[in-house]
């Protein structure tokens, strides 16, 4: 049990998970409220209108992506979470001025979907950066596992909560809860210790920086394969919120309390997902393809529940498979990269995930429109189990080079230098990728993973 919550021993971590804790409770509970008023009050059900607010939240990742990476790299990132926090504070408070007074309409909900999509474009590749400046080099895949537990967390209880508080008192004063729940983040970010801080590399003025971080994930063959994964499932398996609350209104004919409980349920197997992910020492690809096709195998169970009682339990596993793969590929691709590259590869990944919400989202509430809730989780189930095969077959490929070298694989998990020449592509000045690492710094070593996971494909513990 410590090992699992070790993180939590150091005082800066602490501070930092409450106030995340309090915060993403209210964001969870805003998401609930607007995608409930965007499906049953600002229109008549209209799944294509509730992908569209997606689309438009999730749109500004992907355009943004390098200049938020750059920024990630370049600022104080504890003064950028600030403003970003400050911003989503003012704009969740004027939505929930504009609700209750009654003169909402889908347009502004469309315009306060993207200006949130814009902070939050700039805020989280710099909050995923800015966990290795909280904790040790050994404690930071345990802390970014226990970030996605504080998430799934606030993701049980804001839903529930607000679907209580719709029923009760209406949509809008659940904006203004999460307005003002952002006091919690930013006064834990106004106590933090800053000489306790893990020295960050900053990233100086210069050309090409961009290019570099592209460079450098092209020459990364396991994580773009990771990437890959992030992307299929990410674009067309994570639309959640379209396939809850359209199960839960047109498959079942329930209400709000109903919907705001199997976002709730749905976090109870992500909690368990996440907190299984803090226990291991070190991530493994293997572990990502199994629970990306245990994914796809579940939203199939899912999407054939004859009842509301089904599905919400097909729910708890849905969550447990989709935070261990999704928690297990953003540790793996923080852990192996070299931390002056961290905030762009980062900036990268959160493009790549929710970045192709504005593809996926319209597309699979089309679908959920037309053909009915039910085929809407099979895309999901399909983008899963194709993203399991598509990474299966580069390992597989993976371990055939590992033969051609002809090295035992004992050698090939203690020689690093020999093996990632044999596994990995040229990097961008046709070198191997490997020989720009450190092999006296394990976590800087970018493609030892890759060698391990070739020697061990066969365990996913």
């Amino acid at each position: 049990m410590s090992a699992m919550f070790r993180s939590m021993k150091i005082f800066n971590y602490r501070l930092w998970f409450a106030g995340a804790l309090v915060s993403n409770t209210g964001a969870w509970m805003q998401r609930t409220a607007q995608d409930w008023i965007v499906l049953t009050e600002l229109t008549d059900r209209d799944a294509v209108a509730l992908g569209i607010t997606m689309a438009l939240q999730f749109g500004p990742i992907l355009l943004l992506m390098p200049v938020s990476g750059l920024i990630a790299d370049r600022f104080d990132r504890r003064r950028v979470l600030m403003w970003t926090q400050v911003s989503q504070c003012v704009l969740a408070l004027g939505m929930g001025v504009l609700v209750i007074s009654g003169q909402a309409q889908l347009w502004q909900v469309y315009a306060f979907a993207l200006l949130l999509g814009i902070a939050t474009a700039i805020d989280a590749p710099v909050r995923q950066a800015f966990v290795s400046e909280l904790v040790t080099d050994a404690d930071l895949s345990n802390a970014v596992a226990l970030n996605a537990t504080s998430f799934q967390s606030a993701r049980l209880i804001g839903p529930a909560v607000a679907g209580v508080l719709i029923a009760w008192i209406g949509s809008g004063p659940v904006f203004i809860v999460n307005g003002i729940s952002f006091a919690a983040v930013l006064l834990s970010l106004a106590f933090i210790r800053r000489g306790q801080l893990v020295a960050a590399p900053r990233l100086a003025r210069a050309k090409g920086q961009i290019r570099d971080g592209l460079r450098y994930v092209s020459s990364r063959g396991d994580i773009l394969v990771v990437l890959v994964m992030v992307f299929l499932v990410g674009t067309f398996g994570f639309n959640f919120p379209i396939f809850i609350s359209t199960m839960s209104t047109v498959e079942f004919g329930l209400g709000a309390t109903e919907f705001g409980f199997l976002s709730s349920i749905m976090a109870v197997g992500a909690i368990i997902g996440s907190l299984l992910a803090a226990r291991r020492e070190r991530v493994r690809l293997g572990v990502i393809i199994v629970a990306s096709a245990a994914f796809g195998a579940i939203c199939v169970l899912a999407a054939l529940a004859p009842n509301y009682g089904l599905f919400a339990a097909a729910l708890v596993i849905v969550g447990a498979a989709s935070l261990t793969m999704m928690n297990t590929a953003n540790a793996y691709v923080q852990t192996t990269t070299e931390p002056a590259m961290r905030g762009r590869v980062m900036a990268l990944y959160m493009a790549i995930f929710a970045g192709g919400t504005p593809l996926g989202a319209p597309a699979v509430g089309w679908v959920a429109n037309e053909f009915g809730p039910r085929w809407s989780l099979g895309i999901g189930a399909f983008s899963g189990i194709l993203a399991a095969a598509i990474a299966g077959v580069w390992m597989l490929r993976a371990r055939r080079h590992r033969n051609a070298a002809a090295l035992p694989a004992a050698e090939i998990a203690t020689t690093a230098t020999t093996t990632e020449v044999a596994l990995l592509p040229a990097g961008p000045e046709g070198t191997s990728a490997a020989a720009t690492t450190d092999p006296e710094k394990p976590r800087d070593l970018a493609t030892r993973e890759i060698a391990i996971v070739a020697a061990t494909a066969g365990r996913t513990s």
